[in-house]
């Protein structure tokens, strides 16, 4: 057999045997949460990042030290062209016509090599709330892949899907401060909350005494968003939610805080996690691998040195 059909049979098998694994074994991809051009560079060195999340909040921070080198949309094209998957860019406006025309033009401007994908805010005004959800729908039906964002419930993400996005965005970490802020619990940004606390206190609250009197004394308490008790919570039930429906929408758990919630929702299998560069650093980082590997160096005698000259 000619040495051309061998290989392309061995390749063949190989692009079958990488398919298969992807059916069977589902692998969580990390997004970097960040414009930082700097970090991204060096996040995708490290070979674990598989796209970005941006919002303006980030792009406007993250700009500053380049304002003097390059354009604003020479900035964002150095990010999309850096990224090999995809990038969320985010629009301004909060009508359905504005937020369309806005995602057309981020979407022409930026989409060279097709990585570029549009965040919709979920919701922008209590007065017209579904105006975030038609301009997915939209978007969608044009072939403009979008991420909904600023997802506070798993009712949101339940429409979202509906609607076709491409991906949620759940924010963990805010609803994190939404909850410890009803409670009175004071807290630092990276600081981790620890909502398994929270419910054995209400339980042990609601196990005292009469049953009738607990509940009435304690009912005005509320101790959870709607029967949510953590943003990793939040997740737990989209991600069971999308899993019932078989949605095809793909959860980014965003706003995150802390290695220990990355952890969480790794446990619960969603599909991306969108991490800020600090947090990717608090994942490596651990006191006994770093003695180890100065034990180790201390204990490498001269003959086994001379292996390596």
């Amino acid at each position: 057999m000619p040495k051309l059909a061998i290989m392309l049979i061995i390749s063949q098998a190989h692009l079958r045997k990488k398919y298969l694994f992807n059916i069977y074994f589902k692998i969580m991809k990390i997004f970097i949460d960040t414009a930082d051009i700097d970090e991204i560079r060096g996040a995708k060195k490290w070979g674990v990042v598989d796209g970005v999340t941006t919002n303006p909040t980030l792009i406007k921070i993250a700009f500053e030290k380049f304002r003097n080198k390059m354009s604003m949309e020479d900035y964002i094209k150095e990010i999309c062209k850096i990224v090999d998957g995809p990038v969320s860019l985010e629009v301004k406006g909060f009508k359905e016509e504005e937020m369309i025309k806005e995602a057309r033009i981020l979407n022409e401007k930026f989409n060279e090599k097709n990585n570029v994908v549009i965040k919709i805010p979920i919701c922008t005004s209590p007065e017209e709330p579904f105006e975030g959800i038609k301009a997915i729908k939209t978007l969608e039906e044009e072939g403009i892949k979008t991420n909904a964002t600023l997802v506070m419930s798993p009712t949101q993400a339940l429409l979202v899907a509906k609607a076709g996005a491409s991906y949620v965005s759940p924010f963990v970490g805010r609803i994190d401060d939404y909850i410890r802020d009803k409670l009175g619990i004071k807290y630092g940004k990276w600081d981790y909350y620890d909502y398994s606390m929270v419910r054995k206190i209400e339980e042990r609250m609601l196990e005292a005494g009469n049953i009738l009197e607990a509940y009435k004394k304690n009912a005005g308490i509320n101790y959870s968003d709607n029967g949510l008790y953590s943003g990793v919570d939040m997740v737990k039930s989209i991600v069971n939610i999308y899993r019932a429906y078989k949605f095809k929408t793909r959860i980014i758990a965003a706003s995150i805080r802390n290695a220990r919630q990355v952890r969480e929702i790794a446990e619960l299998g969603v599909d991306i996690a969108t991490i800020p560069f600090s947090v990717l650093k608090e994942m490596i980082i651990h006191q006994k691998t770093e003695e180890g590997v100065k034990k180790f160096f201390e204990d490498t005698v001269e003959e086994y040195k001379k292996i390596f000259m």
